[in-house]
Formats: structure tokens, C-alpha cells, sequence
């Protein structure tokens, strides 16, 4: 148990470090013999995060209007009553981690509430869970995976045909356009291996040209992970010094999926598991010709999630990811 005695102060990587290991742990955020006790706690297995606040005697925790955040109420051994604020959106924790420490300052620095101090930080967010970023948690994830597809891609084919394959950013209906095939990636942080598919187009194959589509699922590093901005860094570096005439367009490409060196970045992240590669065709979708002719005529965007948890790699994909690591 840490004492912070001087006000809340639990920097992410700490966090990071027991989510990473699947480990729990208890930080007091509040001075040794101040009331009330506020503590961060990091769930046993390293799989949530939340904010313990001391209740008194005849105080109810405060209701959560958001449906991203909970607020409950927990029994100690002690015979004291915390209100536990906890989030459901367990990709978005890095975000929610700086809401709980705001919530925790306004009430051991400024002496609110817990009400008080709940209302006001998220009345004082211009967004729920996370101050503004260019890109979202799902964004990053899904960058961090692309430029992961790419740095296998160059092993087999060279640096510069990866990155002129790589279409995604412009626009393309598919992430990669290879001489002789296409590749759709798909990144994710949760448990299922279930993605989201933006359009009917996404999982059909130009004609001529196989599509396949690749499934990756990570999970927070800890201090054994990488972030987005040490991949791209990598990726980078390798492209300058190996195929340095496209370096530009890799720029370009970045740029065009809302990457920027200026953002702030420190969620370290590491495979969780193998790629699963299937072929597009083989994959739970929705078909154009499942739909009547005149229906879609009047649908002007289609997005749903397909679950592939527990289907099998597909036999002889044009492209090995076994043991595919970050950049």
C-alpha cells in the first residue's frame, strides 16, 4: 500500500506495469490519517482499474448517468463502505486512468465531495473518458496493427513494395494491395475476437484478386510492450535507411490515418495471441446478395461485427504472421 500524502500522484505506467503482469494492487491516494480514504485499486488478474472512496456513515455513492462508468458500493473488512467507481469500456482504461486520478484530486487537494468531485470532472471533460485526442483508443489500435502487417510485408517482399501496397489510408477499399492479392486487417483489444466491419465492399474481393482477411488481438505490455509512436518510430527508421524514395509516402500514409508525433501516447501493447488469417469468403459477413436489389437502394451505409473467436487459420495463406511481434 503507497501513501501519497501530498495528493493524488500514480503515474500510468505504474498501472501499466500490474495490468501487463495480470497482477492487482492497492495504491492510497490520500494521506495516511486523512479522511476520507481514497485509493486506486488495479483488479486481482490485472484485468480492471477503479477509484475507492471512503463513504460516511449515512452517504450513498453517487449515481453515474454514463454508461460507460459505474458506481457501486463495496464492504471492507474493516467495517468501512466504499463507493468503487469502475469503467465498462475496458480498451478505454488508459483515459479512464486520468479521470479517476481527477476525481481523486478534487477530493483530497480541494476537499469535495466525492458528489461534488464526480459531477465536476465529468461536467469539466469535453469528452467522456479521455481528454480530446485526434485518435481514438479503437484508431490507435488499428494503426498499431496496420503498421505491424506492413513491417511483416517488408520482411517478404522489401520496404518499398510494402509500403506502396499499403491503400488503406487513401481510401481503398482494402488495407493492402499486393501484385497478387489483397489483405484486409482487423485489430482489436477485447477478449472475443470479434470485429467491426464498415461496408458491404470491406470483405468482398476485387474481381481477379483473393482477398484475405487478418484478425489480430493485443493486449496492454506493460513495460515488455511497445507503443504506437516506438512502432511507427521503427518503421520509420527502417524505411529511411533501406528505401528511403518512399519514405514520403509513408508520411503521407500516417498522416492520412490521423497519426501525429505531436499526440501523446504511452499505452504500451504486445500480441496477446497469433494472427488468425482466413480467407475473406470464409469469414461471418454480410453479402450484397443477401439483400434484395431494392432494398439496398435505399441503405446508404451498412457497419456490423462479425465474431471469429474460435474458427480455425485458413491453409495456405500467401502471407506467414506466426509469431508477428510489434514493430
Amino acid at each position: 500500500m503507497s501513501d501519497f500524502a501530498t495528493g493524488p500522484a500514480l503515474a500510468w505506467s505504474t498501472v501499466e506495469h500490474y495490468l501487463g503482469e495480470g497482477l492487482g494492487t492497492s495504491y492510497r491516494l490520500s494521506a495516511a490519517d486523512g479522511h476520507p480514504v481514497v485509493s486506486y485499486e488495479v483488479g486481482h488478474g490485472g484485468q480492471d482499474i477503479a477509484l475507492l472512496v471512503e463513504l460516511g456513515r449515512n452517504q450513498q455513492p453517487p449515481r453515474s448517468a454514463l454508461p460507460a462508468v459505474r458506481i457501486d458500493q463495496v464492504a471492507m473488512g474493516d467495517g468501512r463502505r466504499m463507493a468503487r467507481i469502475r469503467t465498462t469500456q475496458v480498451e478505454s482504461m488508459r483515459d479512464f486512468h486520468d479521470m479517476l486520478l481527477a476525481v481523486a484530486h478534487r477530493i483530497v487537494a480541494k476537499n469535495r465531495s466525492l458528489d461534488h468531485a464526480f459531477a465536476e470532472t465529468v461536467d469539466g471533460w469535453s469528452s467522456l473518458l479521455g481528454r480530446p485526442r485526434a485518435m481514438s483508443v479503437e484508431q490507435r489500435i488499428g494503426l498499431l496493427g496496420e503498421v505491424s502487417i506492413l513491417a511483416r510485408l517488408a520482411r517478404t517482399h522489401g520496404w518499398e513494395p510494402a509500403v506502396e501496397a499499403w491503400t488503406g489510408p487513401y481510401g481503398e477499399e482494402h488495407d493492402f494491395a499486393l501484385a497478387d492479392f489483397d489483405i484486409e486487417v482487423k485489430t482489436t483489444a477485447a477478449e472475443r475476437r470479434r470485429h467491426t466491419i464498415h461496408g458491404l465492399g470491406q470483405l468482398q474481393a476485387a474481381p481477379g484478386r483473393p482477398l484475405w482477411f487478418a484478425s489480430l488481438r493485443l493486449t496492454r505490455g506493460g513495460s515488455g510492450g511497445r507503443t504506437l509512436a516506438e512502432s511507427i518510430q521503427a518503421v520509420r527508421d527502417a524505411v529511411t535507411e533501406r528505401a528511403p524514395n518512399v519514405l514520403t509516402r509513408l508520411d503521407s500514409a500516417l498522416e492520412r490515418a490521423g497519426w501525429s508525433a505531436e499526440h501523446t501516447d504511452d499505452e504500451r501493447w504486445t500480441p496477446r495471441d497469433e494472427p488468425l488469417v482466413l480467407a475473406a469468403d470464409s469469414v461471418p459477413r454480410l453479402d450484397p446478395a443477401l439483400l434484395a436489389a431494392a432494398t439496398l437502394e435505399r441503405i446508404s451505409a451498412v457497419s456490423y461485427q462479425t465474431d471469429l473467436t474460435g474458427i480455425a487459420p485458413a491453409v495456405g495463406a500467401p502471407v506467414d504472421l506466426t509469431g508477428l511481434r510489434l514493430p
